[in-house]
């Protein structure tokens, strides 16, 4: 079983500003800056192994639920509040094997939508 975790409040998690327009290239390079905030975080406190700070998604509602991994042994995500903030009812009911499967897909469709 997995030991869920909310990201550092001293990251702050890139906001939607429609005020002046919305540029989505420029919001998804944001949301991607703070992925690698998040994991240099990781990181410098210690945290180092497989699959550490790799993303994975669980479809929910109209967006996805989205949590890094910090460590595999044990078993430790951290649930990352970006888009809606949505979580996985079941994210803390994920195990080792589980998780390792998710970071496969999740590569696998990053490299099939990235056009290599």
């Amino acid at each position: 079983m997995a030991e869920i975790y909310s990201a550092p409040e001293e990251i702050k998690e890139p906001k939607i500003d429609f005020s002046g327009g919305f540029n989505r290239k420029e919001h998804l390079a944001k949301e991607a800056k703070y992925i690698d905030d998040i994991k240099a975080f990781l990181a410098k406190n210690g945290y180092k192994g497989k699959n550490m700070g790799k993303v994975i998604r669980f479809p929910v509602a109209d967006g996805y639920a989205q949590y890094m991994v910090i460590s595999m042994r044990p078993l430790m995500l951290m649930h990352l509040p970006l888009g809606d903030a949505w979580t996985f009812e079941y994210a803390h009911l994920l195990t080792e094997k589980e998780v390792n499967q998710k970071v496969k897909q999740q590569e696998a469709l990053d490299k099939l939508f990235s056009g290599e």
